[in-house]
């Protein structure tokens, strides 16, 4: 079986309607576990007090904010190739989520910031470029919108999203290329030593992992709510033609 059978959009309708709920429950669980454990079950930092807390929804969210963006990179590069329109809609309903995802990673920064830094802005390297992306996901949105020819519009964004990938690293490694500004390093390292303590460690996982569903769930919704859009306004033109 080949997986670009699922940019057929009834196979992707009748795929999805069995994955979806599946998808559904393993998100609230695993949500409902990493975060009520990361809040009331750990600690608080020595330092940090339990403003160290806001880790649990900080770092998933300025993760996904960074991969959404990723993800709609990869749908609008396989749109721009290879022309299947499931990936080009899929592309579109993710990027309200990456926005969404992007104002709770800097809103949450700005609070765990606040007290640690004694200032709830810095024009740090990752906090501008984060910001920088948040721009480019609302330009994306009302690039989709102000287009009225659907394919017209899908080329236009893929060509934004490109661009706007440039960001999205930024985000992600800025730390790494510029040693200077307030923001601290990775929490998450492939190096132990880097990590954040085990006992926020394990709960911090799986609230990562939780945010990932939630994301899938909610792509898969939105894109199968695009998909049905798309099939009521071509009935639509029929008729008028009619």
């Amino acid at each position: 079986m080949s997986l670009w059978e699922y940019a057929n959009p009834t196979k992707f309708m009748q795929t999805t309607q069995v994955v979806l709920p599946v998808i559904a429950v393993l998100t609230a669980l695993t949500l409902f576990t990493g975060l009520i454990w990361g809040f009331f079950f750990t600690p608080e930092d020595y330092r940090q007090g339990s403003t160290v807390k806001i880790i649990y929804l900080h770092v998933p969210s300025a993760l996904m904010a960074i991969n959404a963006w990723m993800m709609m990179l990869v749908a609008s590069l396989i749109w721009l190739i290879r022309r299947h329109h499931v990936s080009a809609l899929a592309a579109k309903a993710a990027a309200p989520i990456g926005m969404t995802m992007t104002l709770i990673a800097l809103y949450t920064g700005a609070v765990w910031g606040q007290p640690m830094w004694g200032t709830w802005w810095e024009w740090d390297p990752r906090l501008t470029a984060f910001l920088v992306l948040f721009l480019f996901y609302l330009g994306y949105i009302a690039l989709w919108e102000a287009i009225e020819n659907p394919d017209a519009a899908a080329d236009l964004t893929s060509v934004l999203c490109i661009v706007g990938s440039v960001f999205a690293v930024l985000s992600r490694y800025a730390v790494n290329f510029w040693n200077q500004g307030l923001h601290q390093g990775a929490s998450l390292s492939l190096d132990a030593e880097e990590n954040v303590a085990n006992v926020f460690y394990v709960p911090l996982l799986i609230s990562i992992a939780g945010f990932v569903l939630l994301f899938v769930t909610l792509v898969l919704m939105r894109t199968r709510t695009e998909i049905r859009v798309r099939r009521l306004k071509a009935l639509i033109a029929r008729e008028r033609m009619g």
